[in-house]
């Protein structure tokens, strides 16, 4: 039975996701078993479209290109419009909610309350925004939990590299011990054409926002406030330690010099922003800070807009692992891949 699907939010991601649905929809029935049926769009600025059974996305793609609103699909019977983001969670007719709404990070809000909605109506959620993640996991996990659904949210850390189910996954029975991360391509980004380049902090910011690996806004980006939320998600998810965002001490790369990539340079070192989290005791220590690792480890290698993490496990050592952090396929693969887990789940529970 295919998998129906409710889109709240249908931005970059949100289509990245549906255009890899329509065209891997053959292999992934193949090689998967996994069939989607997309029922529901709504979004704040587009508008919203909802059919029990099921929207033709090439339709609803081409309408929303070509005239900028989801609401002049061509109208069918049983096609309803207009439906809020809540309604469309509570009344349709989807197993999964894909979170990709515009949410404010600081409050994590309308995503906490839409993931809310969707466990009380015994649907799942797949995400990609960090605020629900970092600020509500405890409480919006216990609420996943006593209602039997599941909560995917792969891409908030690593986009679709698995920074989350990797460690998880394979490196189960290891105590992780210690994780250090370059978690934000456009810091890494800067850091490495002022290296390489010999460029200004200022000049290399202003290139990375011509490429679109900076905002018009950076702040979250350069003074660390985005790796912050991941490095907490990390600790509440993999080390199952408990961490708020205001528990992790926080410094951006504003302030390296070029002079400061020379002298690191002549060390045999580079900087890197660097997320880490380590047990102390019963608790976890985690910082946000730019730093001069040398040049032999494992994440100094890592340059451009490219994201690494390392953990330490004190049965298999450190492990690092390394990709794409960001971009539209890349981040809808990470919601995929937590819907094919949902169906991987339904079919053990079948035998």
């Amino acid at each position: 039975m295919a998998h129906k699907l409710a889109f709240i939010g249908f931005g970059v991601v949100g289509q990245g996701l549906a255009e890899i649905i329509r065209d891997k929809k053959e292999a992934l029935r193949q090689d998967e078993g996994f069939e989607a049926n997309i029922v529901a769009i709504s979004d704040l600025l587009k508008g919203s479209i909802y059919h029990p059974n099921g929207l033709d996305i090439d339709t609803a793609l081409r309408v929303l290109r070509e005239t900028g609103s989801l609401e002049n699909y061509p109208p069918t019977q049983g096609l309803v419009t207009g439906w809020d983001s809540l309604k469309t969670i509570r009344e349709t007719n989807a197993d999964t909610i894909i979170e990709v709404s515009y949410t404010d990070v600081k409050t994590g809000q309308p995503a906490i309350n839409h993931c809310k909605a969707a466990f009380e109506n015994g649907k799942n959620v797949v995400m990609t925004n960090k605020g629900p993640v970092a600020l509500a996991y405890k409480e919006l996990s216990e609420i996943a939990n006593k209602h039997g659904v599941y909560w995917g949210f792969e891409g908030t850390v690593m986009s679709g590299t698995p920074a989350l189910r990797m460690p998880i996954a394979t490196l189960a029975g290891n105590d992780i011990t210690e994780i250090r991360g370059i978690l934000n391509g456009t810091t890494n980004y800067i850091l490495t054409q002022m290296e390489i380049a010999g460029i200004t902090y200022e000049e290399a910011l202003k290139e990375a926002q011509e490429l679109g690996y900076a905002e018009a806004d950076p702040t979250s980006d350069v003074e660390g406030y985005d790796a912050r939320y991941k490095i907490v998600i990390l600790s509440n998810y993999v080390m199952r330690a408990p961490l708020t965002v205001e528990e992790v001490s926080c410094k951006g790369i504003t302030g390296i010099t070029l002079r400061d990539i020379e002298t690191a340079k002549a060390e045999g070192k580079r900087w890197k922003l660097l997320a880490k989290a380590r047990k102390e005791g019963n608790k976890v220590i985690a910082s946000i800070a730019p730093e001069k690792v040398d040049i032999t480890d494992s994440l100094a290698s890592i340059s451009g807009a490219t994201n690494a993490i390392t953990y330490k496990c004190d049965l298999l050592g450190a492990v690092t692992l390394s990709g794409a952090g960001a971009g539209k396929v890349e981040t809808g693969f990470s919601l995929l891949i937590d819907l094919i887990t949902i169906d991987r789940q339904k079919q053990l529970v079948k035998i």
